[in-house]
């Protein structure tokens, strides 16, 4: 995680950094000045559930900072260089508003997960199934030949091997991007294109699998080239019946 991509494939520009914040009662002050373990740092505030911040406010002006300083630690020294204390310092909050409301590294890489997940893009609609497949693949593409989103994407697969809260983060964010891109597999079957029985599912994940396992084993340019093979070769297995549901 395309910014953050969102997708297997796209990119998600986050908010502005925080910036310097207003007085908040006795809650954590935003700030690289907070000392871990003061009477006047402590977090008043509830502790954190990834995925449940309400948009605006200055909750999620934390989140939207914390996340982003996650996502430059991740590009640049990936999922083994995650540290709490360098979250905050990057992010310009408290160590305990960091340490209080996720609490470990990885947790923070499942919530910016979730944040991924609802910041994807919405699938592309053609009217056509090869180029339906074709756009999705190069939009895997593009997310993964990037830098700065390949890099992250191997850190949180890295992440998602290490801890189970970041696994099913991971296993949701792509639950996401499949639901939203298979509807271009039943609008096919819908059109004819393809048996009545295929599995949309399969199909999509068919698209992207050798675009992650060129990326992950080899040290091939991962091109457009790469990505319209990976489309093709998806949609002629699903015409000719590859992926039909198990016992239909």
């Amino acid at each position: 995680m395309a910014a953050r991509s969102v997708d297997p494939g796209e990119s998600v520009d986050p908010a502005e950094p925080v910036g310097t914040p207003e007085p908040v009662g006795t809650a954590e002050s935003v700030g690289t000045a907070e000392s871990v373990g003061t009477a006047a740092s402590v977090d008043t505030a509830e502790p954190f559930t990834p995925g449940t911040v309400r948009p605006g406010g200055r909750t999620a002006r934390v989140r939207t900072a914390v996340l982003r300083a996650v996502e430059d630690a991740l590009v640049e020294h990936g999922f083994s260089g995650l540290d709490l204390g360098d979250i905050a310092q990057r992010a310009e909050v408290g160590r305990t508003t960091v340490y209080r409301r996720w609490g470990s590294t990885t947790a923070l890489v499942a919530d910016l997960l979730a944040d991924m997940a609802e910041q994807s893009l919405p699938r592309t609609h053609t009217g056509s199934l090869a180029e339906d497949l074709r756009a999705n693949a190069r939009l895997v593409r593009r997310t993964l030949a990037d830098p700065r989103q390949g890099a992250l994407f191997r850190a949180v697969i890295v992440a998602a091997n290490c801890d189970a809260d970041a696994a099913e983060a991971l296993r949701h964010f792509y639950r996401r991007r499949v639901e939203e891109w298979a509807p271009c597999v039943t609008e096919a079957v819908e059109r004819g294109e393809l048996p009545a029985d295929t599995d949309a599912s399969e199909v999509v994940r068919a698209v992207s699998a050798p675009l992650y396992y060129r990326m992950l084993t080899t040290v091939e340019p991962l091109d457009e080239a790469a990505a319209d093979r990976a489309a093709a070769a998806a949609g002629a297995a699903a015409r000719a019946g590859a992926y039909r549901l198990q016992g239909s």
